[in-house]
């Protein structure tokens, strides 16, 4: 199983790079940026970098680490100019990026920007066309394509990017149509949850796959959670009781290691550690080290 980072965006780029250059050294396998633009509450005057320019900085700058969006908001940019922007990060990186994609859900972003936000129906639905037009961009020379929300009249895509396929992951878990278009389109799918989470929505998953004549193993598994991390029997218990805002892992290293076999052994490819609860950047790496040496071994 993969081990990535998911830095914070409201970051520096100087920190960022560090951490990444650091993760990079200390054998992780990847990292992730968010697509937003401002926090989705609280203080919205925060610094909140831009995820594409960041990721492709990035990607000059760390040579091993796999890299991508978790994941860009489909409703932010056109499939056909995402499409040509991935592709230029791939030769940048050398053929490292993963396309994430997801159908959009940060309300007050769109407001600000003017962005139109939809239902949830017609996200998703601009999402399964979004993922026709980036696939067929790749595969054609010139494409053409009349769908209900987008179109392209012999369109090229050029440098094609350098890995074929480029992974295309779509990123959420809404069980009926969601999972339906991972199954359809993607080659990775990422959602947020524990083990238990993983191997129900997995299930779905596969039954998805099954429906429309694909191989569910074609499609690699990531998940995401946050991670509390320590030795105090206590405060683990204190954050187990008072609950943390998102699914998280809360445990000692024993614990931890427990949980990441469990992943492994539920199927899943890879495990995100967002650096949202992890402190400073010397505390981040601590922690992060202190997974590495001790944790993630039990799920290689």
């Amino acid at each position: 199983m993969r081990f990535s980072f998911w830095p914070a965006p409201q970051a520096s780029y100087t920190d960022v790079l560090e951490l990444a250059q650091h993760v990079e050294r200390t054998g992780w396998d990847g990292v992730w940026y968010a697509d937003h633009f401002m926090p989705s509450f609280g203080d919205l005057s925060q610094p909140w970098s831009e995820a594409w320019t960041t990721i492709a900085a990035l990607a000059a700058a760390v040579p091993r680490l796999r890299l991508g969006p978790l994941v860009t908001g489909n409703t932010y940019r056109h499939p056909a100019v995402l499409a040509n922007m991935a592709a230029t990060v791939d030769h940048i990186s050398g053929g490292r990026l993963v396309l994430g994609l997801g159908a959009g859900w940060q309300e007050n972003e769109h407001i600000a920007y003017d962005l139109p936000f939809y239902t949830v129906a017609e996200r998703l639905a601009r999402l399964d066309e979004a993922c026709q037009v980036i696939k067929l961009l790749y595969a054609e020379e010139r494409a053409s394509f009349d769908g209900r929300y987008y179109k392209l009249v012999d369109a090229p895509c050029e440098p094609k990017p350098l890995q074929d396929p480029l992974p295309l992951m779509i990123g959420g878990g809404g069980e009926k149509v969601t999972l339906k278009i991972t199954a359809k389109w993607a080659d990775e799918w990422n959602v947020w949850g524990d083990v238990d989470t993983l191997v129900h929505k997995m299930g779905i998953l596969d039954r998805h796959c099954e429906d429309v004549g694909r191989d569910p193993s074609a499609v690699e598994r990531s998940a995401v959670a946050l991670l509390f991390l320590g030795d105090d029997e206590a405060s683990l218990k204190q954050i187990r009781e008072r609950g943390a805002p998102m699914p998280a892992n809360i445990g000692t290293v024993s614990e931890h290691r427990d949980i990441v076999a469990a992943y492994r052994d539920a199927g899943v490819d890879e495990l995100i550690v967002p650096a949202f609860n992890l402190g400073s950047k010397e505390q981040q790496i601590e922690v992060l080290d202190r997974f590495m040496e001790d944790v993630a071994p039990a799920g290689r």
